[in-house]
């Protein structure tokens, strides 16, 4: 491919070492700077792109106009039996999601389920890291976050809801099945990606300027647009997630946050559950496999397609990426080269 849309493989060591080292230019301690380059490469060889390689020069950018603090870190600020609520004082949104994950296992441990709820943080990227971590260490994950206003309740022109992405999983033998969305049909950094190599949205991804559905992703994001999932059903899944984190954190809500010149100081949630607690937990494995069994029977509509369980599909893609290196654009590839 050539131009702009120029593909490149980047193995995976080659890609944290960038990262790192341009962290620690930034003022990160070194182990800092290790856990979010790892996270960042992680997102990349799962074949998370958009909130992996493609996302990390907004984050630097973000670090040195002051909105990411490298030095700061969560502190603890009211507790009451399974739930806590935690100041992330800005800063990397990554770090303050992975110690808010830990705490809610913590919590899930001595109380079946915990809850941790997290103010004035920064995006913590791709969600799924989260989901990933809990469910790699025996529990069920339920984790949310608010963003700006970027999506139109439905029915309406303006945009006042966020995309919220919300991350649901659940271990499964040594990996895990982990659900992460946004509200809007494709996140911003999908349609970013899309616009990017010139490409047409598979499904209708939200509206234009003249309020027309539309596959366009140039279009959608000149509009502030996206469309909402299941209509007016995600749209108030949206206001719904924008409630519950702004009430159990203490923050900032999507209408608040929506006032500043870019996205931070976020809110959100982080849930973990202890199914070994369960009365039920010696049969939730079989009881996984009989339901994926049946899942993996549906019959595909086009045949040469597998109908994949979510998570699924990024473990062959991690292996992919492992063996051939990371597929990135050259153009982002050498904007993070001189960062």
């Amino acid at each position: 491919m050539q131009g702009k849309t120029a593909i490149i493989k980047i193995p995976a060591k080659e890609m944290q070492e960038l990262f790192v080292g341009i962290l620690l230019k930034q003022g990160f301690t070194r182990e800092k700077a290790l856990q979010c380059a790892q996270v960042f490469t992680e997102s990349s060889l799962d074949g998370i792109y958009t909130h992996g390689v493609n996302r990390f020069p907004r984050f630097v950018q973000y670090i040195k106009e002051g909105y990411v603090k490298p030095d700061a870190a969560s502190t603890l600020e009211n507790k009451l039996g399974g739930i806590e609520q935690w100041n992330g004082n800005l800063g990397p949104g990554i770090l303050n999601a992975i110690h808010a994950t830990e705490n809610a296992i913590k919590l899930a441990q001595q109380q079946g389920i915990g809850c941790v709820a997290l103010r004035n943080t920064n995006h913590w990227m791709r969600g799924g890291t989260y989901g990933w971590q809990a469910a790699k260490a025996g529990f069920v994950f339920i984790g949310w976050t608010n963003t700006i206003a970027n999506m139109p309740a439905w029915g309406a022109k303006d945009a006042k809801l966020g995309n919220n992405p919300i991350v649901i999983a659940l271990p499964y033998k040594d990996e895990a099945i982990v659900l992460d969305m946004a509200m809007s049909q494709y996140s911003y950094g999908a349609l970013e990606l899309s616009a990017l190599k010139n490409e047409s949205l598979a499904v209708y991804g939200g509206f234009d300027q003249e309020g027309k559905l539309t596959k366009d992703p140039s279009a959608i994001l000149a509009s502030d647009s996206p469309l909402p999932i299941g209509y007016w059903k995600g749209a108030g899944l949206s206001l719904l997630l924008d409630l519950l984190a702004t009430i159990l954190s203490g923050g900032l809500s999507t209408y608040e946050l929506s006032k500043k010149e870019v996205e931070y100081g976020l809110s959100q949630v982080f849930i973990a559950i202890d199914i070994s607690k369960l009365g039920s937990h010696s049969t939730i494995a079989n009881m996984i496999e009989t339901i994926l069994n049946d899942y993996h029977q549906s019959i595909p509509m086009d045949k040469s397609k597998k109908i994949v369980y979510p998570g699924e599909r990024v473990l062959q893609t991690r292996i992919n990426n492992l063996a051939n290196g990371i597929p990135v654009l050259k153009k982002v590839w050498e904007e993070i080269s001189l960062l």
